[in-house]
């Protein structure tokens, strides 16, 4: 439940830009920074701090978000609360970070972390997919090879069916025995589709990820899944959740797609009463991204909170990974 708040609010927006180690290439795509929106929300006693970074298919950038965000701000600094911030703001990048800060305003204000704010248990270590930019199937092998040797694997595919069957050949090679998943993100079309799910099944793979472009969900209808389909883009909020039952089987929750834990808990709540598992991604912002997203994997079937480990430098303190998990401090938000 939203803490009442007894004072007007001040609102402060910066963006930051956080530089990759390397590039990052995903089918249509290649990466190398971030840019986020800092959301902190004061009384003037207690404060919170919430992290954007958008969702880049579509067209919610760093500019974007900063426009949205101060179109709200008059009503925010007016005493608007979170519950009304989910109408007053639109699913994305900005509120996300501002639902986020007032998350951690609400606990600083109550003197109770956000996990029991939000009826959770308290939050343990959890297994986080590492993940493998699409490349050359050598060096993807060798990529894979460098990663913990206790951590899940998530690979990018790019819907060029030929190669990417090579990428799952040599990715399995190196590691046998690995919890392997893979990410199209919309590169395949029904057709492609059909000659990769073989390959699929001889390597092994435990999750296929957003096989079709968002607005073709219909060409799933009646294909046999030999393993879990995810949708990732063609699950954006709450609204979408039902609608997958049937075409998918699990549904990856971004607080940047869905805007904020508030939507992302209930979408989790609902995809639980669909039949539908549950997964926690994550749009590569830094460690004040991770730390929310990390208390909704407390109750998903798959953890992807690796955005960090792609930067060239991470906010301090920051989220840990070591012996296959991801550990949030609790220095980080939220406590």
């Amino acid at each position: 439940m939203t803490m009442p708040v007894n004072s007007r609010l001040q609102l402060e927006l910066t963006v930051e830009r956080f530089a990759y180690r390397q590039p990052f290439r995903i089918s249509g795509h290649v990466f190398t920074e971030t840019r986020v929106l800092v959301a902190e929300l004061s009384d003037g006693e207690h404060r919170g701090r919430g992290e954007g970074a958008g969702v880049y298919y579509l067209g919610d950038d760093a500019d974007h978000m900063m426009a949205q965000a101060e179109g709200a701000r008059a009503a925010i600094e007016a005493g608007a609360s979170r519950e009304e911030l989910q109408t007053l703001l639109p699913p994305g990048g900005a509120r996300n970070a501002i639902d986020c800060a007032f998350w951690e305003l609400e606990a600083e204000q109550s003197g109770r972390p956000v996990w029991k704010l939000a009826g959770l248990d308290a939050p343990r270590a959890l297994a986080s997919a590492l993940t493998v930019g699409a490349g050359e199937p050598a060096a993807m092998a060798e990529a894979a090879l460098a990663l913990d040797p206790d951590a899940p694997i998530k690979l990018k595919l790019t819907g060029e069916p030929d190669l990417d069957i090579a990428r799952l050949a040599a990715v399995r090679a190196a590691r046998p025995a690995a919890w392997i998943g893979v990410d199209a993100n919309q590169g395949y079309t029904i057709d492609t589709l059909r000659r990769l799910l073989p390959a699929l099944a001889e390597t092994k793979i435990a999750m296929l990820e957003q096989p079709l472009r968002r607005g073709a969900e219909g060409d799933l209808d009646g294909i046999k899944r030999p393993l879990p389909f995810v949708a990732d883009e063609s699950a954006v909020t709450l609204a979408d959740t039902a609608s997958l039952v049937g075409r998918f089987d699990m549904v990856n929750i971004k607080l940047d797609k869905c805007g904020g834990l508030t939507e992302g808990l209930a979408i989790a709540r609902e995809a639980r009463k669909l039949g539908l598992g549950v997964m926690v991604g994550n749009m590569m912002g830094s460690s004040l991204s991770m730390a929310p997203s990390y208390l909704l994997g407390q109750v998903c079937d798959v953890v992807d909170l690796d955005g960090p480990t792609f930067l060239a430098q991470d906010r301090e303190p920051g989220v840990a990974y070591r012996d296959g998990l991801i550990h949030c401090p609790t220095g980080i938000w939220g406590w």
